[in-house]
């Protein structure tokens, strides 16, 4: 047993999962019932940014629907860069995930909702704007009940843990942690920008971490920023309030926009008028209550007069490139989640295929993981490359919105590609060797798209970049 600046030790687990989001919690859970979990929060467990997510979880549940049309609907809003394997596993699964959540306490509202680039209505919420809050509460719940499973929170991953060319756990702050199999479940890099709907945790630790330790990671250059945040707020007003009716409005008061369109459509839209204004007075806005507790908290009154509203940073389509049982290229590293890129969203997310994605393989991590042999030799010393963090400063975060925001051009992603801020610098080089305009990724110097680029950019480190095309 090692033992690291004379005050962390080693302990054994089959499980450990970094990161205290609805993909983690639901990957314990399903693992717990066969091996020994542990949970690392850097917050608490009720912190996580899953708990803030508004927008439902989508399924096929309606009687004119079926998972191959919310694959077709996945795969459009993907343009090109989907992988279909990893959206056939999305959509035939999610009926049972929501099934496994009501089993698990969650109610969920009566109808479903229609959201931007769904044929259907398919989109189940609970308390309306509230679905992330209720999904991730049932799961605390259950976690912290759970007899197989140990949960500490307030501590931070510094980096993983390596023997050889394979992960045996991770170093925290405290301790380091030895594991048959280590989880990321830490959640995206929408908090680097300056406009956010993300929580400040949200800087991409996890994909930074498996990137130095020798995973791969790609598609880090498709950020989906969301349009209808409140002005000068991380409030984001949910997709749902569109699909129910709500309307973009100019300054005149006149639509300029469809609002089902897919999220980087509608967000350039409004990002070509300055701020637009939401209207919210001809919806049932009863159907959201939280949301509209938030909307007064802060002074609005959506019966009298429309929202102002403007895009923010909001989540992160790339990560860790991961097969569909969430294994990454480094043995004994899965990934699940925000931090992962499955190949499920390609070039842009479809509206509430995130929390879904989060059940769908965090339950195949937490399954395939306890397949994970035992690590039998000597316990090493924990090297000092894999206890990096990096700082995060409001310049990293202004750059990015400027450079690296909605709309780039070559000049901008060359200023980012100089920056001192590793993933900073990864996703410029991204941006920039992605000479088009696909998905959530507007280049303003290629602004269409270009046929032969219909491939992941893949990050290896110490290696160049490489174009990839996913079975």
């Amino acid at each position: 047993m090692s033992a690291i600046n004379g005050t962390r030790h080693s302990q054994d687990v089959d499980l450990l999962v970094v990161g205290a989001g609805v993909a983690g919690l639901y990957a314990a859970l399903c693992a717990a019932p066969e091996g020994r979990v542990l949970v690392l929060a850097k917050g608490t467990l009720r912190s996580s940014t899953s708990s803030l997510a508004q927008g439902g979880i989508a399924a096929a549940l309606g009687e004119d629907d079926t998972p191959s049309l919310h694959a077709e609907d996945t795969l459009r809003t993907g343009r090109g860069l989907s992988r279909p394997s990893a959206v056939a596993a999305l959509t035939k699964e999610a009926p049972a995930r929501i099934r496994d959540l009501v089993e698990l306490g969650v109610e969920f509202d009566d109808d479903l909702g229609l959201e931007g680039g769904h044929s259907r209505r398919r989109v189940v919420h609970a308390g309306g704007a509230a679905t992330g809050d209720r999904v991730a509460r049932a799961l605390v719940e259950r976690v912290l009940a759970h007899p197989r499973i140990e949960v500490a929170e307030g501590e931070r991953m510094q980096g993983l843990w390596r023997s050889g060319d394979r992960c045996i756990g991770v170093v925290t702050e405290r301790r380091a942690v030895r594991a048959r199999a280590t989880l990321l479940a830490t959640g995206g890099a929408a908090a680097l920008w300056s406009r956010t709907t993300n929580p400040p945790g949200a800087i991409g630790d996890g994909i930074v971490a498996a990137y130095r330790a020798g995973a791969a990671v790609a598609d880090l250059e498709f950020v989906q920023f969301h349009p209808t945040t409140l002005i000068d707020s991380t409030l984001l007003l949910s997709e749902a309030l569109r699909g129910e009716g709500a309307l973009l409005l100019d300054e005149y008061g006149e639509r300029f926009t469809d609002e089902l369109a897919p999220r980087d459509v509608v967000a350039r839209d409004i990002a070509a008028r300055g701020t637009a204004l939401l209207d919210l007075r001809e919806i049932d806005r009863a159907r959201f209550p939280s949301l509209m507790g938030s909307l007064a908290e802060k002074g609005y009154d959506p019966a009298e007069a429309p929202i102002p509203v403007a895009p923010a940073a909001h989540y992160t389509v790339g990560g860790i490139v991961t097969d569909l049982h969430a294994r990454s290229e480094l043995p004994g590293l899965y990934a699940a989640g925000e931090c992962a890129a499955t190949g499920v969203h390609g070039a842009n997310r479809l509206a509430s295929n995130s929390l879904l994605e989060c059940l769908v393989f965090g339950r195949r991590a937490g399954l395939a993981a306890l397949g994970e042999p035992l690590f039998t030799g000597p316990v090493p010393e924990v090297a000092q490359d894999q206890c990096q963090g990096e700082r995060v400063d409001e310049g990293v975060r202004a750059a990015l919105w400027r450079d690296c925001g909605l709309i780039r051009d070559t000049a901008g992603l060359e200023r980012l590609r100089a920056s001192s801020h590793l993933l900073t610098r990864l996703v410029a080089e991204s941006a920039l060797l992605r000479e088009e305009s696909r998905g959530s990724h507007f280049r303003a110097d290629f602004p269409v798209e270009n046929p032969s680029l219909e491939r992941h950019i893949v990050l290896r480190l110490g290696r160049e970049p490489e174009l990839e095309t996913w079975p």
